[in-house]
Order: C-alpha cells, then sequence, then structure tokens
C-alpha cells in the first residue's frame, strides 16, 4: 500500500513538474483548452454543414428528376399534338383528293396503295384506297386486277393477285361505291420472286365512268 502511494505520488509530481514546465515556456494550459474548444465547436460547426449541404444536394436531385418528368411529359404531348395534326393534315388532303384534287380530274383513281410486311418471310398485306373524285352523284361499281412484277431466277415473271393470294382467301376483288373504298388484301410471293413493280387495274361497270390503270413501283414499310 505505501508503495502504491509513493507510485501516485511520483506520478502526481511528475506531471506538475511537467505541467510547470510547460507553463514557464509560455504554455497556457486554460488557452489551450480554449483553443482545443473552439477547434470542436468548428468541427461541429462543419459537420452540420455538411449535413446542410447533403440535403441540399437531395432535394436538387429530386428537383431535377421533376423537371426531368415534366420535360417527358411535354415531349410526350408535343409528339401527339403533332401526330394528331399530322393525321388531320392527312384526312383533309384525302378529302380533299375527293373533292377537288389538284390536277382537276374527275372520275376513278387510287388514293393510297401502301405494302407492309407479314407475319412470315414472303407475307406482305396490301392497303388500296379507290376513290372517284369531283363527281358523286352515283356510286361507281366493277372489278380491280392486280399484278406483280419483277424477276425470278434471272427471268422477267408477272404474277396476277389471285396467283399471290392465300389459299383460303376470295379471289373476287369488287368493288361499289360514291365517294372511296378501302381494301385489304394479303399477298403470299413465291420464293426466289424479287417484286419491282405494282399494276392496279380498276375496271368500271358504270355507264360514262372509265376504268383506270395504275402503276407504282414496288415498295414496303413496318406495319
Amino acid at each position: 500500500m505505501f508503495r502504491g502511494v509513493i507510485v501516485a505520488l511520483v506520478v502526481v509530481s511528475g506531471y506538475l513538474v511537467f505541467e510547470f514546465g510547460r507553463i514557464k515556456a509560455g504554455y497556457d494550459i486554460v488557452e489551450a483548452g480554449n483553443i482545443r474548444q473552439a477547434y470542436e465547436d468548428r468541427i461541429l460547426e462543419l459537420d452540420n454543414r455538411i449535413v446542410e449541404l447533403k440535403q441540399e444536394v437531395a432535394l436538387l436531385e429530386t428537383n431535377r428528376e421533376v423537371d426531368r418528368e415534366s420535360y417527358r411529359e411535354v415531349e410526350e404531348s408535343l409528339s401527339a399534338l403533332q401526330a394528331k395534326i399530322q393525321e388531320q393534315r392527312d384526312a383533309i388532303a384525302f378529302y380533299r383528293g375527293i373533292v377537288s384534287p389538284s390536277d382537276g380530274n374527275s372520275g376513278l383513281r387510287v388514293q393510297d396503295l401502301k405494302v407492309t410486311r407479314g407475319k412470315e418471310e414472303r407475307e406482305f398485306n396490301l392497303r388500296l384506297v379507290l376513290v372517284q373524285a369531283m363527281k358523286h352523284d352515283r356510286k361507281v361499281a366493277g372489278d380491280v386486277n392486280l399484278s406483280i412484277a419483277g424477276s425470278q431466277g434471272g427471268v422477267d415473271t408477272t404474277y396476277n393477285f389471285d396467283q399471290l393470294l392465300p389459299d383460303d382467301a376470295d379471289k373476287k376483288w369488287a368493288f361499289s361505291f360514291r365517294y372511296f373504298q378501302n381494301f385489304d388484301r394479303q399477298l403470299v410471293l413465291p420464293d426466289g420472286f424479287t417484286p419491282e413493280r405494282i399494276t392496279v387495274e380498276v375496271r368500271s361497270r358504270t355507264r360514262s365512268i372509265s376504268s383506270i390503270e395504275e402503276s407504282f413501283a414496288w415498295s414496303t414499310s413496318q406495319g
């Protein structure tokens, strides 16, 4: 026990001597404590600032996502509006072609011919729109004959549309309308045949309304 007291006194004495030496050297323990406290306060202040900055960054990220979402919605609305405008323009052009075509000619005409790819490799969907321009006092009736010219094995070849129809398809292609009529037909091209041109013959059975024949380059688009 006595030895323990001696050790304690030595430790305390040593600390006092150490502090005395620091004081003589100009070290103020109170001032040092104040400086340390100031640093600790500054560190706490910086830690709080870091938290605030992280919150600001999170808020900015949220705002940016909101801005992106708003921008995306505006873009979608604009695209939908543009599509609607184009649809209306197409409709106006279509009806203008019926009422007052640009060439001023009346009678039968092919307003639109579009070929799109089908589900199978050699399968195609054909959409034909016929109109009666300018004069609509009576219906026009008749039938359509369509042929596709191209090459097969290096030889010029032409197929009539009834040779290209699926087995269960109706081979008749009649029409009867006053203003316009749409047709959708499915065609299956033979293996090795490369189509180049489509010829559409619209044969009128109505007196004083002439038949027409028009030819188009083969062109397909995705359906």
